[in-house]
């Protein structure tokens, strides 16, 4: 990837648009004490890991495959970014706010993601293994074949999430709400779900392999009937 060219120097309310930029770039930026916001600026495969970056804007913006590895991102906004294979492994996205992004098979592994919003992000294959998730929330975004395992969902309203072929050993959903969501073919052993509400929710493929677990929940009975069938039962 082509170096960038050296950066005038900023003003706390700069705005860096259309630019390709490495690490060298960002740290001249970061330096300066303020946040930034990038508009439609590459960083595809550049390092950034341990930089303070908290608060600062990308939009639009090509973060493909890069390292934010104990990067500090509090309170920082992602918007329309492409970020497969980024690794966001033990960073602070704390209070952050992601929006309509791709990290398909991005690392959140041991990232604090405490009171951040995924909001319809693709987060297919990604792993938020030993994530700190205390408020963490997500809003019709796609985790097919994530790993989550051990996140609590517990009281939420789930809105749109397809967990499909997800890993979700050990999740609590006690007393969730699941409405336009999936489960089907999810990993669900030692889940919780007394006082979930599942009626909105795809139940394909799930074997009750231990039903005491979904004691408890609110199921339709046209689910209720597909179960059975998962244990070659006829409903009649």
């Amino acid at each position: 990837m082509a170096t960038s060219p050296d950066i005038s120097p900023i003003s706390p309310a700069n705005t860096i648009e259309n630019r390709e930029l490495d690490r060298t770039s960002i740290q001249a930026l970061s330096k300066s004490g303020f946040a930034h916001k990038l508009i439609g600026c590459v960083l595809e495969d550049v390092d950034l890991s341990r930089l303070v970056l908290d608060g600062w804007v990308f939009e639009a913006c090509n973060v493909k495959q890069a390292n934010f590895t104990g990067a500090k991102l509090s309170s920082s906004v992602w918007s329309g970014c492409k970020g497969g294979l980024a690794d966001f492994t033990g960073c602070d996205l704390s209070e952050s706010r992601l929006e309509d992004c791709d990290f398909n098979n991005s690392s959140f592994r041991g990232t604090t993601l405490t009171g951040a919003l995924f909001e319809r992000c693709k987060l297919t294959g990604a792993n938020l293994s030993e994530a700190k998730t205390l408020n963490l929330s997500f809003n019709e975004t796609r985790l097919a074949d994530a790993r989550l395992p051990g996140l609590s969902f517990r009281k939420s309203r789930l809105n749109g999430l397809d967990f499909q072929m997800a890993d979700l050993k050990k999740c609590d959903f006690r007393d969730a709400v699941f409405q336009d969501c999936s489960l089907r073919d999810a990993n669900l052993v030692d889940c919780r779900f007394e006082g979930a509400d599942l009626r909105g929710a795809d139940l394909g493929g799930i074997r009750l392999l231990n039903a005491k677990q979904f004691k408890g929940a609110t199921i339709s009975r046209d689910q209720a009937g597909q179960l059975l069938a998962e244990l070659g039962l006829k409903v009649r």
